[in-house]
C-alpha cells in the first residue's frame, strides 16, 4: 500500500481537487466530511467520466457530485490475495486500508501501481529458474513426441502434415 494518503474536505470543488491531484502527484484523494471523517474518494477517473464529459465548469461542480460513496476498504492485516478480491468484486481502483476494520482510522490505499510494485518484488523468478523449467518443457515434449511416435499416432515426417488439405475450398463458418 501507499502510505501517503491525500485528503480534500467535501466543501471543495471538482476543479480545486484536480489541482490537488496534480500537485501532490497522485490519482485519488480521500474527502473528508465536516467532521474530518472519511466520507468518500474522487479519482482521476471521476473527473474525466463525470465532469470532463458533461462539458461542466469544474470549479462549479462539487466534490459530492462526483466522488465515489461509500467507501471501499479492507483491514491492514488482510492478506493481499484479499485485497485484490475486494478490488475486483466491486470494481474500483483505490482501496482504502484502514485500521481493525474501522474507516475511520485510515492508514493508506492501494492502488493497481502498488500491485505491480508488489509483483515485480515477490515474482522474480531468476536465470537459473528460467533454464530449469526450459529444460524440463523440452525433456517433456520430447517423450510424448516419441511415445506417440511409438503408437503411430504421430508420422514420423511431420513436413508432410498438412499437403493433402492445400487444393481444398475453404469452409464458410
Amino acid at each position: 500500500m501507499t502510505e501517503r494518503l491525500e485528503t480534500i474536505t467535501l466543501s471543495n470543488s471538482a476543479q480545486h481537487a484536480a489541482k490537488k491531484m496534480r500537485d501532490k502527484k497522485v490519482s485519488s484523494l480521500v474527502v473528508l466530511d465536516n467532521y474530518d471523517k472519511p466520507t468518500g474518494i474522487v479519482t482521476e477517473r471521476d473527473l474525466v467520466r463525470k465532469v470532463c464529459v458533461h462539458d461542466a465548469s469544474s470549479n462549479s461542480v462539487p466534490l459530492k457530485d462526483i466522488m465515489s460513496s461509500p467507501l471501499v476498504t479492507t483491514d491492514a492485516l488482510s492478506p493481499v490475495e484479499v485485497a485484490a478480491d475486494i478490488m475486483l468484486q466491486n470494481r474500483v481502483r483505490h482501496l482504502l486500508v484502514v485500521e481493525n476494520d474501522d474507516v475511520n482510522k485510515p492508514l493508506g490505499i492501494i492502488t493497481p501501481t502498488d500491485f505491480v510494485g508488489f509483483l515485480k518484488e515477490n515474482l522474480n523468478i531468476d536465470n537459473v529458474n528460467a533454464v530449469i523449467l526450459k529444460s524440463m518443457q523440452k525433456e517433456e515434449h520430447d517423450k510424448v513426441s516419441e511415445e506417440l511416435e511409438h503408437q503411430g499416432e504421430l508420422p514420423k515426417n511431420p513436413q508432410k502434415g498438412g499437403e493433402e488439405y492445400e487444393n481444398e475450398q475453404p469452409r464458410q463458418g
